[in-house]
């Protein structure tokens, strides 16, 4: 079966390759320098579009690539130190048959510094999220090899750290355009083994997803209560599906359901798109380790803090790009829901 090969297709070079690239841009806050060639955001999009481009360039021109943009003001509150054009960057296979139904995978372009506010210090985020927009450029590389009858997706979303306003902007996009989404990855972390609790394992990784569809209706609501589907809603069915396809495709893996949006307290980019009734779930590591996320590049009582390139662990990463591919490669070849 062509799943074994696009396992076997996903290259652990190349997504180091990617990383290293990302986490070599000093910080990518997402108001950070956007004129630079070699530091800031704006070199960052900018690589990633160049990225995507050449993929397409390989492919006879197989994806559509573009940026998505909003701007976002300091007058709307939150952390946004000054006014700035939030970037996302598109790049989209068309499906042969369904060419609306979209099946997405996002990686985080931006990155932050203990102080989101501080848009000037080195950050260079290479498991947050580096890693997952590596994972999603290497799928690119894989799946524009093939044919789906269904769109797949490739989107590096800005704005993460802020308040998720790539993600917002981008689920309204497609909204607006009318796509049927037939779901969202969203790759937030998949490069950590280590965690902060001490627990080493390259195999675990969380799948998380919410029971019900936020926007369901009174009368929807009300019939749960006599017909049940408490935990039957679109985001955990798209959960489940992947679930399971990575015990039947890749057994050495052992995937974790995680019965919450996300974890306590935090949020990521699958949210906005949950939030306008699009089934979307969150891929990341089992254990994740708090000195080596969100914080300056130091060392303090012999703790060397910072999200640097040495904590990456490629292999993992290689692996849940793979997951990944898999479950888009699937939902891309399905037939429409009914």
């Amino acid at each position: 079966m062509d799943l074994y090969n696009i396992i076997d297709e996903v290259r652990e070079d190349r997504i180091e390759k990617d990383v290293r690239k990302l986490a070599g841009f000093g910080t990518r806050n997402t108001f950070s320098d956007t004129v630079s060639n070699t530091r800031g955001i704006g070199a960052a999009r900018r690589w990633i579009k160049a990225e995507f481009d050449q993929i397409s360039k390989d492919c006879d021109g197989c994806l559509e690539v573009f940026y998505q943009k909003d701007y976002v003001t300091t007058s709307m509150g939150g952390r946004i130190p000054q006014d700035a054009w939030v970037v996302n960057v598109v790049a989209i296979q068309r499906g042969t048959e369904n060419p609306n139904n979209m099946v997405m995978m996002s990686g985080d372009i931006d990155s932050r510094a203990s102080d989101t506010m501080d848009f000037t210090t080195d950050a260079p985020g290479a498991n947050d999220n580096a890693s997952g927009m590596a994972g999603t450029i290497e799928a690119a590389r894989v799946l524009s090899k093939r044919r789906f009858k269904n769109s797949i997706v490739y989107v590096g979303l800005s704005g993460e750290e802020q308040g998720l306003f790539g993600g917002k902007g981008l689920a309204e996009y497609a909204k607006k355009k009318e796509w049927n989404v037939i779901g969202f990855l969203n790759n937030d972390m998949i490069g950590n083994i280590k965690g902060v609790d001490g627990v080493i394992d390259n195999r675990e990784f969380r799948i998380f997803s919410e029971p019900t569809d936020p926007t369901e209706t009174e009368r929807q609501r009300k019939g749960r209560r006599f017909y049940g589907g408490e935990v039957d809603g679109i985001s955990r069915q798209l959960a489940r599906y992947i679930y399971k396809s990575v015990k039947s495709y890749m057994p050495e893996m052992k995937p974790m359901m995680v019965y919450r949006l996300d974890r306590f307290g935090r949020g990521g980019h699958h949210r906005p798109f949950a939030d306008l009734g699009f089934p979307g779930i969150r891929i990341m590591e089992a254990h994740e380790n708090y000195t080596q996320q969100h914080q300056d590049i130091r060392t303090e009582d012999g703790i060397n803090y910072g999200d640097v390139v040495e904590h990456v662990n490629f292999p993992y990463a290689r692996k849940l790009t793979a997951v990944n591919a898999i479950s888009l490669a699937q939902l891309a070849w399905a037939p429409t829901r009914p």
